[in-house]
């Protein structure tokens, strides 16, 4: 399987072609950067490290080389500037991932080609995607809040001292200020936040706050996350390159679950080798059911605030 891996010259992408590898994913790994000797330098500081890891070939490449991808994973993106508007970033990067489109556009790709948007902000990058990649749907994944469900339930459990491979706790909607999160299903291995020792609402509910925050958070102390971004990205991956149907909440195109269509966003979703799989339906609480429309409002109201240009043109 052939990977590839746009925007690896930085931290995000550097971080998740070492992920891949510590996995084994992929036979292929090809590093797309618009700075070449950065993802040159990449490749090579991985493949020194092969003869520990898996058996495949890491390189560095160009943006023609897509060709004959069965995943390709767009993490290039600007960032924001001080005292840029938000929506003047969106411009920006709506520009550069558009660029990156023609791009992916031009290579030969099969029709099982899998496209895994990483690039903020990603929803709207993935609707971008779905209206203009030339991808069936069901072929465009967008990271969502599979990050954001990672940070929640590791916060959670650092909180109750628990087994983070045992707590289960999902955030859905927008990877930004209006995410939700589903306390109605929260627990560690079948037990609810409520029974555990300890349980405070106020508490938890400070505990989500952090982890809607934490990019924040991670970007003051350190310039921006990109060990957790590339496990989540991994664990993507892993459900395609396995075909596994793991159900992870990543952002695609909605097409009625929860009366949702028509914009992109995170729900609970079957991911395996054709991409999206089914939405899952949860027995949301009302007030988690209207948060989760109030999401996607407010995702609504960014596209229609975007430059005309960038998503209709």
């Amino acid at each position: 399987m052939k990977i590839s891996i746009i925007g690896a010259g930085g931290r995000v992408g550097s971080n998740t072609a070492f992920a891949l590898q510590c996995l084994g994913l992929g036979r292929e790994i090809v590093l797309i950067d618009a700075n070449r000797e950065a993802a040159e330098g990449e490749a090579l500081d991985l493949m020194h490290g092969g003869a520990f890891t898996a058996s495949q070939i890491i390189r560095a490449g160009e943006e023609s080389e897509l060709d004959g991808s069965d995943i390709i994973i767009v993490t290039a993106g600007l960032r924001r500037q001080p005292d840029e508007p938000r929506l003047a970033l969106i411009n920006r990067n709506v520009g550069l991932f558009e660029d990156i489109l023609g791009s992916i556009k031009k290579a030969s790709l099969g029709a099982g080609t899998v496209l895994l948007v990483v690039t903020n902000p990603v929803d709207i990058m993935t609707q971008v995607a779905v209206e203009k990649s030339g991808f069936s749907r069901e072929k465009v994944l967008g990271l969502g809040t599979v990050l954001d469900t990672l940070r929640f339930r590791s916060l959670l459990a650092e909180q109750f001292q628990a087994d983070p491979r045992q707590v289960n706790a999902l955030i859905l909607g927008e990877h930004g200020d209006s995410m939700v999160p589903i306390w109605s299903t929260a627990s560690v291995n079948g037990v609810p936040l409520t029974s555990l020792k300890g349980y405070d609402q106020q508490q938890v509910w400070q505990i989500f706050v952090r982890a809607q925050k934490s990019g924040a958070e991670v970007l003051k102390k350190k310039g921006g996350a990109g060990y957790s971004v590339a496990i989540a990205i991994a664990e993507v991956v892993k459900a395609i390159c396995e075909d596994s149907g793991a159900i992870l909440p990543v952002s695609t195109m909605q097409t009625g679950c929860h009366g949702l269509r028509d914009v992109c966003l995170s729900l609970p979703t079957k991911v395996g080798a054709d991409g999206a799989g089914d939405r899952i339906e949860l027995e949301l609480w009302p007030k988690e059911l209207s948060a989760l429309n109030d999401s996607a409002r407010a995702l609504r109201e960014t596209l229609r605030e975007l430059d005309s240009r960038s998503l209709r043109s």
